[in-house]
């Protein structure tokens, strides 16, 4: 399986999905500092909140073969900058997390719309709770296309 380092805003979903990777019990964990697990890299919400941690984003990801951008779809909002993506020389997905709280399909529509303006090639609508999606990603980490 690749190894994807996954970025997104604090709350985002990020910590779960590495958990509901490794087949870890779902629990929430307040990722203090970048996280690097055998399949998964996970950072900090903040890294991406703020653009003096965007350095850290790039070299951590050196150790990743895929970026992945999380997109929360029940925020209105994303952190992402247009073209985000570009800085990395890898495949970038975008992954929107939380569909089982969406109000609607315009909730997902809009992400992966911010998800598409940040850069991301392939996009994957999940929900780690519902397990929706998350087998589809699996199957894109063990044989990326």
């Amino acid at each position: 399986m690749k190894k994807i380092i996954l970025i997104g805003k604090t709350g985002s979903g990020k910590t779960t999905l590495c958990q509901n990777i490794h087949g870890e019990l779902m629990e929430y964990k307040k990722t203090q500092a970048i996280d690097t697990l055998e399949n998964a890299i996970d950072t900090p919400g903040e890294y991406i909140e703020n653009r003096f941690y965007y350095k850290a984003l790039i070299v951590t990801a050196a150790d990743a073969d895929i970026i992945g951008l999380v997109q929360d779809c029940t925020e209105e909002d994303s952190f992402f900058p247009p073209s985000f993506g570009s800085v990395f020389p890898k495949p970038v997905i975008g992954i929107i997390t939380k569909t089982d709280l969406a109000k609607d399909n315009e909730d997902i529509l809009r992400s992966e719309q911010y998800l598409k303006m940040a850069g991301a090639e392939n996009i994957f609508a999940i929900s780690s709770i519902e397990e929706k999606g998350v087998e589809e990603l699996k199957e894109y980490l063990r044989n990326p296309i």
